[in-house]
């Protein structure tokens, strides 16, 4: 398989993302950095559609969630997406990194979502 034939198998890989109810996308991309504290509220609604964010693409997730907050770079093509919950560090100048509860996407090599982790403490504070 030549490299354009491989580039788009692995542009097939994964899905659309479908509506998902009770959530407002809009409302947690204006809350960048989780510094207007909205995304917290949301956070439940997103957790229950869960399911459906598994093996969806990066660009669908940017286009529900917006840009992440930060992004960790892993081994090979592995990447994960930061959201932060609520204020903290991270909405003072410059953005610096924050302990403050977040929500994390992994994304494997094929580029899609395959692990959904929530700090602890976000849970709580539900």
């Amino acid at each position: 398989m030549g490299p354009l034939a491989a580039g788009l198998a692995l542009a097939g890989c994964g899905h659309a993302l479908p509506p998902l109810p009770g959530f407002a996308p809009a409302t947690w991309r204006a809350d960048t950095y989780g510094c207007q504290g909205r995304r917290l509220a949301l956070l439940p609604n997103l957790l229950k559609a869960r399911e459906k964010l598994y093996l969806t693409r990066a660009d669908d997730i940017n286009a529900l969630l917006g840009q992440p907050d930060e992004e960790e770079l892993r081994e090979g093509t592995e990447k994960v997406y930061i959201y932060y919950l609520v204020p903290g560090p991270q909405c003072e100048p410059g953005h610096r990194r924050s302990a403050a509860p977040c929500l994390r996407l992994h994304f494997g090599p094929l580029g899609t979502v395959t692990e959904i982790l929530v700090d602890p403490t976000a849970k709580m504070a539900q």
